[in-house]
């Protein structure tokens, strides 16, 4: 099944102790059942604090573990944990406090992945050609037409009975925007010193039950 991509404005909307999402490596979490299953955990906090981000620099992106370092007092091998220790993070020193029989940690635990955090997002301009409403959209640039269009039902719940144009050309709903040729300019506004704000690529749509030939 294709995994769903979400942006980090999205991983963000989800911040709080009943709603808690990060991202991390990539992929983005619902931490939500955790944060259920540690409710009143001190080592709850860090995670918490982190809400809604992106926490790939707490881990090895070869490793795809915890990042460790070497302290310098005991010169012995510990987890970095920039908040502070964290749920599953092992104490620094021997205990007989600390439960270990867990399984896997939640870092390594697929269970809470919900999708795919998108390397790049970038708007689009919806117009309806039938009512002359148009509206500005940020989407993930890996989401084929068809998966931007659910994005678009909050506009419009009917927007499947619409054909979607590009320049006149009838999108290709299981292709991407790039592989549709409708091509990002983000990077030569950038270039150029211009306010990417100017300009933003549009999409047509036509009604089916009144398609209007360009």
């Amino acid at each position: 099944m294709r995994p769903k991509y979400f942006s980090p404005i999205e991983v963000a909307a989800h911040s709080t102790l009943k709603d808690l999402w990060v991202s991390y490596l990539g992929k983005v979490y619902d931490l939500t059942p955790l944060a259920e299953s540690h409710q009143g955990d001190v080592l709850l906090k860090p995670i918490v604090l982190a809400g809604g981000t992106d926490i790939s620099h707490w881990f090895n992106k070869k490793t795809r573990e915890i990042k460790t370092y070497v302290d310098p007092v005991t010169s012995c091998e510990q987890y970095y944990c920039p908040k502070g220790r964290f749920i599953h993070v092992p104490p620094p020193y021997p205990t007989d406090d600390w439960a270990n029989d867990f399984g896997r940690p939640w870092w390594k635990d697929d269970k809470y992945c919900v999708g795919v955090l998108s390397q790049k997002t970038r708007r689009i301009k919806v117009i309806n050609t039938l009512t002359s409403q148009d509206v500005i959209i940020e989407v993930c640039s890996e989401e084929t037409m068809l998966e931007i269009l659910r994005r678009y039902l909050r506009e419009n719940c009917h927007a499947g009975s619409y054909t979607w144009k590009y320049a006149g050309r009838n999108l290709e709903m299981d292709k991407t925007l790039e592989e549709n040729g409708v091509k990002d300019d983000d990077e030569d506004f950038y270039i150029c010193r211009m306010d990417e704000d100017q300009f933003v690529q549009a999409i047509h749509l036509y009604f089916n039950d009144d398609l209007t030939e360009s």
